[in-house]
This record gives C-alpha cells, sequence and structure tokens, in this order.
C-alpha cells in the first residue's frame, strides 16, 4: 500500500514542477562595434544604450542571446505582432541586478513583470534600410497600444563635439552611455559598424577561472579574479567588487562584464574593473 502511494506521487510530481526553460537556435542579431573618434556620423541614429536585457521577439515570445526562452506572463505580450522585434527588456536605469533576476525566473512573478518595458530598436529586415524600419516601427509600436512596449527613441547624430556633450549628459543621469544607428543598413547577423556603442569606458566580457586570496583589508575573502579572455589570455581582476561581491564571488565558469580604459602594450585590458555577472540567461 506504502509503496503503491510513493509510486503515485512520482508520477504526479513532475507535472506539478514548472518545465525547464525551452531553447531555441540563438537568434541572429546585429550586434554593435565600438565607436572611435574620427568616425563619420552622417546618416547615424543615436539613441540611449539601455542597460536591459537583449531580447528577441520571435513573433510568440522572447529569446535571449543564447536561445534561451524568457517566460513573460500572456498578459504581458498581449497585442504583440506576429513578426520579429529586437530590443531589450528594460526596468530603467540602474536596476539591471533587479531586472536580470525578474526575467530569468522559470515562473515569472506578475509583479515584478509590471515594472518592465519591452523597448523596441528594431525590425528584423533584412530589405529594408533602417530609415524604412524605423518609420514601420513609430507606426507598429502606436498601434499595438501595450503599456509594455515602448519604441527607443531615435535622434538624428551630427557631430562628434556633440555626440559628446549628449554622452556625458546620460551618464551623468546614470545611463550606460548611446548607440549608433546606420539608417542606410538592412538588418544583418553580425558585428560590424551598422551599429555603434558609445561609452567612456570599454566593456568587454572574460570567463571566471579562479578566485584569488585577498590581504589585509580583504584578508579572508576574495581578493582579486583570475579571467579569460575569449582568445584564451588570462588576466586579472582586483577593483569594482563591493564587499558583499567579495564575500561571495562569482563563481568559476561563469561569464563577468568588466570596463577598461584601452590596452596595454601586451594587448591586455588597462585599468580593467569589475561591472556585474553576466546572467541575463534565463534559470534552469
Amino acid at each position: 500500500m506504502l509503496s503503491r502511494f510513493f509510486c503515485t506521487v512520482l508520477l504526479v510530481l513532475p507535472s506539478l514542477l514548472p518545465s525547464p526553460v525551452a531553447w531555441a537556435e540563438p537568434p541572429k542579431l546585429t550586434l554593435a562595434n565600438v565607436y572611435q573618434k574620427g568616425m563619420p556620423l552622417e546618416g547615424y541614429w543615436v539613441s540611449e544604450k539601455l542597460d536591459g536585457v537583449r531580447a528577441y521577439w520571435t513573433g510568440e515570445r522572447f529569446l535571449s542571446r543564447g536561445g534561451h526562452e524568457y517566460r513573460a506572463p500572456e498578459w504581458f505580450t498581449k497585442g504583440f505582432p506576429a513578426h520579429p522585434l529586437d530590443g531589450e527588456l528594460w526596468m530603467g536605469r540602474g536596476r539591471f541586478a533587479e531586472l536580470s533576476g525578474a526575467v530569468r525566473q522559470v515562473v515569472p512573478e506578475d509583479n515584478k513583470w509590471r515594472k518592465i518595458r519591452f523597448m523596441v530598436f528594431d525590425l528584423p529586415d533584412k530589405e529594408a534600410t533602417f530609415d524604412q524600419r524605423l518609420v514601420r516601427l513609430r507606426v507598429l509600436v502606436e498601434r499595438v497600444g501595450s503599456p509594455y512596449m515602448a519604441l527607443v527613441d531615435q535622434q538624428r547624430a551630427s557631430t562628434h563635439e556633440n555626440l559628446m556633450l549628449r554622452l556625458e549628459e546620460v551618464v551623468d543621469g546614470g545611463a550606460e552611455g548611446l548607440m549608433l544607428h546606420l539608417g542606410a543598413s538592412g538588418y544583418r547577423n553580425g558585428r560590424s559598424n551598422d551599429l555603434l556603442k558609445v561609452k567612456q569606458y570599454h566593456d568587454a566580457e572574460a570567463v571566471v577561472v579562479r578566485h584569488l586570496p585577498g590581504r589585509g583589508k580583504y584578508g579572508g575573502r576574495m581578493g582579486s579574479l583570475l579571467v579569460e579572455l575569449e582568445n584564451g589570455r588570462q588576466f586579472r581582476i582586483g577593483s569594482g567588487f563591493s564587499d558583499t561581491e567579495r564575500a561571495s564571488p562569482p563563481e568559476p565558469g561563469s561569464t563577468i562584464t568588466f570596463k577598461y580604459y584601452g590596452l596595454t602594450a601586451t594587448g591586455l585590458p588597462r585599468f580593467a574593473s569589475f561591472l556585474r555577472v553576466r546572467n541575463d540567461e534565463p534559470a534552469w
């Protein structure tokens, strides 16, 4: 009798648990190069660089850069179009950690998703230019009329000096930086100068290899991280961490985002400083 009970529980239990986050082929996204002084600005649109998570709306669901599904509540996507859109899920400036925790949940929490907006910045279409796509996006977002969808504001770029003034303005307000989008470009996957990021510093990603012990005031805690770049080169990052992060540092194997100011003579990031763990993929 008891064994029959446990067998019944084992059969029923899986149906009560949340199913794992769906995985699909990663979407073919347009990726950004870094803006450098002297690059031509004619024909570019400029917008704020949002500190959200990249989200590709397939027409049915949101996919992360890695192809995992962000499980938004049904009410959040009500009225969304049945064709792809490219954008970011965003809560506001300086709220990346809160946002990341919300969108990575297997079972979405309504109260958290009500603080999120899908900020649309492109319409995947290889045949139309960005100028043309932007016109269509303005009509589309207005027609959808959802309080959870908005179009990222785009303004024409002018001069480098004006671009730097705007960069300083948005950064002082808590933003990450700016984006430049070439009006004559089609939507193509991969990294190119069609899309440029403008920041007061460079940023990149690296994989944590191991923790290195701290000394002095950091005794008993993590002093720095040994990290590895995509090209296989390793170096240490010892600044940018809070006391909490030093007590519980990113695990080996995790991917972090760091900022730096150019490269050393040996080609390693100069003055590298930790920004955050890149945990924008949904939890399993």
